[in-house]
């Protein structure tokens, strides 16, 4: 199941139009500017990988198809077994599972590759993971640790055959080879490929900031893969689009949505955690109220430190970060993640999936309509 090969006509923009960033709508998305890529890339060392599949189309056979769905990987650094990253996470609503967490919020670090993934193809991308780790790292569960790796989910069961857990070990492996710096992929791709938000198509998005020179000059990456929120809930910089926007939207179920943030600042885990819970404040930019059945995990990582694979030394330079400067951090990371979502929205192309269930994609000629009539662009 190639990306995008056997599905007749199941991806487009409405009207064929081409799909932009939220910001090149003109939507007020903060104050500070983004990295040269707006992406969570512009964090140096952070690569990310998709595998998207998709392939036949019609009535749903359970464990045959329509595929719609995917796998994305974020990486933190090389060599992040033997350079580890400190983390930390934040669970604003947790009807669904990241799992790896209760390692990392005990050690206060991250060892291995992020996934995301649907709810059901959480194991076997778990089993990717670790199949590639063991690959590169021979000794785990001989002489070395094992690991518990952290995969993420969110359902795509409205646009796809979830029971068939079509996302293989094997595609996992490819995500995680393909995994480059650079431009990254939005919207109906990776692990976003079958996932619908605000009643409109959904999935990967992503964004950055980056703090003046008298802030620290660091960079906050963000990466979304949406899949929760209620049509009439969209905000875009401030303006009821959902509302004005008209329309039922998508049905399913009440999803979810999960964050990653990356920062070359030197925090540490406690600090990291902090900087995760922020991004639930970009989150309610864009309406959301995190809703009973939602799962909305994020987890944090900063680059600016490395923690050493079992040091000889019973120390180990770790540069420390004074938590009276971390508001510009807070605030970057609000705006980020608000921009990745919506970017996770403008960039989705209309997915039909299984049994014909159709997610629009956004209208973006509509978008610029609202936001014009509203008073021109749209303001915080």
């Amino acid at each position: 199941m190639p990306a995008s090969a056997g599905a007749q006509a199941t991806q487009s923009g409405p009207g064929d139009e081409s799909r932009v960033r939220a910001r090149s709508l003109g939507i007020a998305l903060g104050t500070y500017p983004t990295g040269t890529l707006n992406a969570i890339t512009d964090v140096p060392g952070v690569t990310v990988g998709h595998r998207t599949l998709i392939s036949g189309d019609g009535t749903l056979v359970p464990g045959k198809g329509p595929v719609r769905t995917g796998v994305t990987v974020v990486i933190p650094r090389d060599d992040v077994w033997h350079k580890k990253v400190p983390a930390g996470s934040f669970v604003l609503n947790g009807t669904g599972e990241m799992t790896g967490l209760a390692w990392v919020e005990e050690s206060g670090f991250l060892e291995y590759p992020i996934a995301l993934t649907n709810t059901l193809n959480l194991p076997r991308v778990a089993n990717g993971v670790m199949s590639w780790m063991i690959a590169r790292y021979p000794g785990i569960g001989i002489q070395d640790d094992t690991l518990t790796p952290v995969i993420a989910e969110c359902d795509d069961s409205r646009l796809n055959d979830i029971q068939g857990r079509h996302v293989s070990e094997s595609d996992v492996i490819k995500a995680l080879d393909g995994a480059r710096g650079g431009p990254v992929a939005e919207g109906s791709v990776g692990a976003g490929t079958g996932m619908i938000s605000y009643g409109f198509k959904g999935g990967i998005g992503t964004a950055s900031r980056i703090l003046p020179s008298s802030a620290g000059g660091y960079t906050v990456g963000v990466l979304v893969n949406t899949n929760s929120g209620r049509r009439d809930e969209l905000l875009m910089g401030g303006v009821p689009v959902g509302k004005l926007y008209g329309g039922k939207g998508s049905e399913g179920p009440e999803g979810s949505i999960i964050i990653v943030i990356a920062t070359d600042a030197p925090l540490d885990a406690r600090q990291l955690k902090r900087l995760a819970k922020r991004a639930a404040l970009g989150l309610a930019r864009t309406g959301s109220t995190a809703r009973h059945g939602s799962g909305d995990f994020v987890l944090a990582f900063s680059t600016g430190n490395v923690i050493p694979h079992y040091p000889k030394e019973r120390t180990f330079p770790f540069t420390a970060f004074a938590d009276t400067h971390l508001n510009p951090l807070f605030t970057a990371t609000v705006e980020a993640t608000q921009e990745a979502i919506l970017n996770a929205l403008t960039m989705a192309t209309t997915v039909v999936g299984r049994d014909g269930h159709k997610a629009e994609a956004i209208h973006l000629n509509r978008v610029r309509e609202i936001l014009k009539n509203y008073g021109g662009k749209a303001k915080e």
